[in-house]
């Protein structure tokens, strides 16, 4: 019998977990703008090195959408 992992439950470092990443211009305000269309935040805006700022939303049908912003 062959198990599949539901993805729409998998924590976002789930090794090959289906995902999409955007860069922003401004993350918190392209947050609260999906917000109204029902996007689910998951967890919290994290900094990355000094590289950029990585939030991640969960979209239609689950699957995981990555947003980064690069620093000013």
């Amino acid at each position: 019998m062959l198990l599949v992992a539901d993805h729409r439950h998998a924590p976002v470092n789930a090794l090959g977990y289906l995902r999409a990443m955007f860069t922003v211009d401004d993350i918190d305000e392209t947050l609260v703008r999906l917000a109204k269309y029902g996007a689910e935040f998951v967890g919290e805006i994290v900094q990355y090195e000094q590289a950029y700022q990585l939030g991640y939303l969960r979209g239609p049908e689950g699957i995981l959408i990555g947003l980064a912003q690069e620093p000013d």
